[in-house]
C-alpha cells in the first residue's frame, strides 16, 4: 500500500479540502448532481481526517457542489462562442474543472500558491494545453504567462472573499489594464455570509485558524463603480437552478440563503 500524502494544516490552503471533500461526497451519493471521480481519487490518497468536515458541512457540501455546476455552465457556454478560449483558475487548489470542460482546443491554467501546485503534482501533471503556475493572484507577473488567442475567462471559485476589498478592485483594475476584454467569474459573499463562513463553516470544521475572510460584496452592481470598464453581466443565487435531487427539506433550507443574497455567482466583463 502506498503511503498517504501529507497536507499542511492550519494554512489558508487547507481551506481546498472543502470543496475537494464537498465533491467526492456528492460523487458517492446514489443519484449525484456532479461526478467527479478524480476528487474521489484524492481524497482517499491523502493522509487527511475528513471526518471533521463529514460531520459538520452537510448544508455547505450542496454549495460546494452548486458552485461547480454554474462553474462549469459558464465555462462550457463561454467555450461555445470562444473555442481556442485561454481559461484562468485562480486559486485552483484540488480542483477538477478542467477534466469536465475541456473541449480539446482551450489552454487552461491552474493559478494558485506554490504548496498547492506542489501538492496537485501528485494528481495531476502539466501539458501543453494544461498548464500550472505557482503564484499568488495578486502577484500579477502570472500576466505573463498568459497567452490569449480567443477569449480570456478567470474563475475564482472560493477566493475573493479571503481578501480585502481594496485588493480586490486593484486586481480587477490591473486585469483591466493588461488583458483589455475580459470575463471573470467567480462566488460571492455578502457582509452576513461572511459572518455565516466564519462561524458555521470554517471553524465548525475545524479550521478556525483560517477563518479570515473578509469582502462581503452587496450589492453586487457595486463592482461597476470601481472602473468604467468594469460591466456586471449576471448575479445568480448560489442555488438557482442546481436543487434537483436535493430532498425537500434541505431545499426549503437552501432558499433562504438565496432569497436574503448571502452567496452568489457573479459573471463580470472587462470591456
Amino acid at each position: 500500500m502506498k503511503e498517504k500524502i501529507s497536507v499542511k494544516k492550519g494554512d489558508v490552503q487547507e481551506t481546498l479540502l472543502l470543496p475537494l471533500w464537498g465533491r467526492a461526497f456528492e460523487t458517492q451519493k446514489n443519484n449525484p448532481r456532479l461526478i467527479d471521480n478524480k476528487a474521489l481519487e484524492i481524497v482517499e490518497k491523502l493522509d487527511y481526517d475528513f471526518s471533521g468536515i463529514a460531520d459538520t458541512q452537510a448544508m455547505s457540501q450542496h454549495g460546494w457542489v452548486a458552485r461547480s455546476l454554474h462553474t462549469d455552465k459558464m465555462a462550457r457556454n463561454f467555450i461555445k462562442k470562444h473555442p481556442n478560449a485561454a481559461i484562468v483558475n485562480i486559486g485552483c487548489g484540488m480542483d477538477t474543472t478542467f477534466s469536465r470542460i475541456d473541449n480539446g482546443e482551450i489552454t487552461f491554467y491552474e493559478l494558485d500558491l506554490p504548496d498547492v501546485i506542489e501538492l496537485r503534482k501528485h494528481f495531476f501533471q502539466d501539458s501543453e494545453r494544461h498548464k500550472s503556475i505557482a503564484l499568488s493572484f495578486l502577484d500579477t507577473k502570472w500576466f505573463e504567462q498568459i497567452s490569449v488567442k480567443n477569449g480570456l475567462l478567470l474563475l475564482a471559485g472560493g477566493v475573493f472573499y479571503y481578501f480585502e476589498e481594496e485588493q480586490i478592485k486593484n486586481f480587477f483594475i490591473a486585469v483591466a489594464d493588461y488583458f483589455g476584454i475580459c470575463d471573470v467569474y467567480f462566488d460571492s459573499l455578502s457582509p452576513m455570509g461572511i459572518k455565516i463562513a466564519k462561524k458555521k463553516v470554517l471553524k465548525s470544521g475545524g479550521m478556525g485558524s483560517v477563518a479570515t475572510v473578509g469582502w462581503g460584496l452587496k450589492p453586487v452592481q457595486s463592482l461597476e463603480k470601481w472602473d468604467k470598464r468594469i460591466k456586471v453581466i449576471s448575479a445568480t443565487p448560489m442555488h438557482k437552478g442546481v436543487k434537483k435531487a436535493i430532498p425537500l427539506r434541505a431545499k426549503m433550507i437552501l432558499s433562504i440563503p438565496d432569497i436574503l443574497g448571502v452567496c452568489s455567482m457573479v459573471h463580470v466583463r472587462m470591456a
